[in-house]
């Protein structure tokens, strides 16, 4: 007789594209298809969810649950989850991002889940928020930890935020982010766009505040000699548009919109990570296997790349693996 598959619902608020994005596809299309049975619930449509559905992987979509506190939305979203949770009765229920996870966290409980895990990517302490919305936030991430039977921090600097969290260190674990070997293009869309023999700064992130692309700007203001290649979609597009104009960085400073990392690092010289707040950032780890050299802020998990001998811990085979041990 065969044996039963379990079953992992995975849980995130926005299935666009950035670090958590792309954790979750990872896990739902390694995890091995003979023993595991993976749905994806997500609120705001993208790539992620187009990905998803091309890898075979089912997925369903929550409207109402959107980034930002609706208390209707959230609490319509809520049931939805909860009543998917009964309807589908997972075995493991998978949360990430603050949202999805916040909610996911109690409807799991009260639908009688027996194994919830929550994985942060990144703690919100170095969110570019105000106060009382940092200890709001705070006190809901430390709220769905709780709820949780176990919390996956993807750097040891997480790990030790969890450590000092009342009723939270027992059940926190760090398991690394993974990636596998990339194969780089040519990256020409860069090289073209610059005068020859320009040495470009590159970055690649979410066009946001976390990711303080405008920090490369203003050195490009200050320095006549910095060329700067910013990959990436998001909230300040438009921004970071207008004072590029605004201080005449047109032809230094460029926004070449969404592509993925591999099509564009051979057309930097030097990779920078300006951010605020991360995780542990995956194209922090695609630059070094690139072997560019690095210039980042050490927030968060940076550190632990930028001082690694190598990247044998960050391997995407040795993070499924970890993981399943935990489902």
């Amino acid at each position: 007789m065969a044996q039963s598959k379990e079953k992992i619902l995975f849980l995130i608020t926005k299935a666009t594209w950035g670090g958590a994005q792309r954790y979750v596809y990872d896990l739902a299309t390694h995890l091995p298809k003979d023993r595991f049975e993976v749905v994806v619930a997500y609120g705001e449509k993208g790539k992620l969810a187009e990905d998803l559905a091309a890898a075979g992987i089912t997925t369903y979509q929550v409207r109402s649950m959107g980034r930002d506190v609706s208390f209707f939305d959230d609490v319509r979203s809520f049931f939805k989850i909860w009543k998917g949770v009964r309807k589908g009765r997972p075995d493991v229920v998978h949360l990430n991002s603050s949202k999805a996870a916040a909610l996911g966290a109690l409807a799991a409980r009260l639908a009688g889940v027996k194994n919830i895990v929550f994985t942060v990517h990144g703690w919100p302490v170095g969110e570019v928020r105000n106060s009382i919305y940092k200890t709001f936030i705070w006190f809901i991430s430390w709220l769905t930890a709780l709820l949780s039977h176990r919390v996956i921090c993807v750097s040891e600097y997480d790990l030790s935020i969890a450590k000092k969290m009342p009723f939270i260190a027992k059940k926190a674990v760090r398991i690394y982010n993974g990636i596998s070997p990339m194969s780089l293009g040519p990256a020409d869309v860069v090289r073209d766009s610059f005068p020859k023999g320009a040495h470009i700064t590159g970055t690649i992130g979410e066009l946001t505040t976390n990711k303080n692309q405008i920090a490369l700007i203003e050195q490009a203001k200050e320095n006549p000699d910095l060329f700067v290649a910013i990959v990436g979609d998001g909230e300040l597009r438009s921004f970071l548009r207008k004072k590029i104009e605004e201080y005449g960085l047109t032809n230094r400073v460029k926004l070449f919109g969404f592509m993925l990392a591999s099509s564009v690092l051979k057309g930097f010289d030097t990779f920078a990570l300006p951010s605020l707040k991360e995780g542990l950032p995956y194209v922090l780890l695609e630059a070094r296997q690139a072997g560019l050299p690095i210039e980042a802020n050490r927030v968060g998990g940076v550190g632990e790349i930028v001082d690694a001998r190598d990247l044998s811990e960050f391997s995407l085979d040795r993070m499924v693996a970890q993981t399943i041990a935990l489902y």
